[in-house]
């Protein structure tokens, strides 16, 4: 018992000394606002809120006829401005479709961040990225459980501005062969 007496006492002890260290808390607090204020990524994000309909072209195999699908998305802003959620409807393969994903710029990473979520899987596929100004696009690496394999497998989205009504989102994926084939392609147009 005196030993456990001890250490709870030597732990306390430390703890003290650390609250007596000097902080720097003006760099602190610099850097927390930095991290947490909305910047020219977020107003890029921001610029898409509201309703789009989407053409969706997609490939089950690298050497299948492309399929198409529509649909449409309502796109808004949350956290006061600091994250976007789109929310999909439409139909795919015959089937009723919703999917839903959140995308994120780390202001400490200069990166977006991208996840994915639908009714066709159980699984959340996760995206990085930076953004490009010159080609006004941004290409994001991930993965994602290839539900034949159990595996996961890489994957990359190109997403471009087109113009102040238009994106372009291109996806691709690496086949066990090692070989990258585009999956889908979906045209954006604002509502």
């Amino acid at each position: 018992m005196s030993e456990e007496t001890t250490i709870v006492a030597d732990t306390t002890a430390t703890a003290s000394e650390m609250a007596e260290e000097p902080m720097d808390s003006v760099a602190m607090q610099k850097a927390w606002e930095a991290y947490m204020t909305p910047g020219e990524a977020h107003n890029r994000m921001a610029a898409e809120e509201g309703k789009w309909t989407d053409e969706m072209t997609f490939w089950m195999g690298p050497d299948t006829p492309p399929q198409k699908a529509t649909g449409t998305e309502e796109i808004k802003m949350i956290m006061g401005g600091r994250y976007q959620v789109s929310n999909f409807s439409g139909e795919m393969m015959g089937q009723p479709f919703e999917g839903r994903s959140t995308l994120a710029y780390d202001n400490a990473t200069d990166e977006y961040i991208s996840t994915w979520i639908d009714n066709m899987g159980t699984g959340l596929s996760v995206a990085r990225g930076k953004y490009n100004e010159e080609s006004k696009s941004s290409t994001m690496n991930g993965s994602m459980i290839d539900p034949m394999t159990g595996k996961e497998k890489q994957t990359r989205q190109i997403y471009t501005i087109v113009d102040d009504n238009t994106r372009k989102m291109e996806m691709f994926e690496t086949g066990a062969d090692g070989k990258e084939n585009k999956t889908m392609e979906i045209i954006m147009r604002r509502a």
